[in-house]
């Protein structure tokens, strides 16, 4: 993919594996569903998270964005992440993710229960600056036969402002 292919793919889906540093027990990861603002990625989650505690240590995320398609195919991306506790932005961007998960516009009738939730779980904004794409590219294997000269390529990174 080149730099506009990979911006298309991270616009055109909806949920991604989030990796963060722990301090103990090695990287983790979780599954999240995010939103694009420009070239930014949004990911909604509480202040007591391990995702917010983590982010607040140390803003390096990776997003492993997935495609929900069968074969899979993903595209990583490195970022540099802000959080961000404007009430109101993030009661915006939890409309968006509900969105999202319904597959419809959330009405606005909801956006008070909306704000109640946003309030009572703590919730935040997670604004993550990507820099740096790595794709690699999918082989897959669909009838026995396809085992038959199948090979694999070394991925490719990409800045994610990179030409290409």
């Amino acid at each position: 993919m080149n730099a506009r292919e990979r911006r298309e793919f991270v616009c055109s889906h909806r949920i991604a594996v989030f990796g963060y540093n722990r301090r103990e027990h090695g990287p983790a990861m979780t599954v999240v569903y995010y939103v694009m603002d420009g070239d930014d990625i949004l990911v909604s989650t509480m202040t007591e998270r391990a995702k917010a505690k983590a982010v607040a240590r140390d803003p390096k995320v990776s997003l492993c964005i997935l495609d929900e398609k069968w074969p899979p195919t993903y595209l990583l991306v490195y970022g540099t992440t802000k959080i961000v506790t404007d009430f109101e932005a993030v009661v915006d961007l939890r409309m968006r993710i509900a969105g999202l998960m319904a597959e419809q516009a959330i009405p606005e009738s909801n956006r008070l229960h909306v704000a109640e939730t946003t309030r009572r779980e703590k919730r935040v904004m997670l604004r993550i600056k990507p820099y740096m794409t790595f794709e690699s590219p999918p082989r897959h294997v669909y009838q026995p036969d396809d085992v038959k000269g199948l090979t694999h390529d070394l991925g490719t990174g990409l800045p994610w402002n990179g030409q290409s």
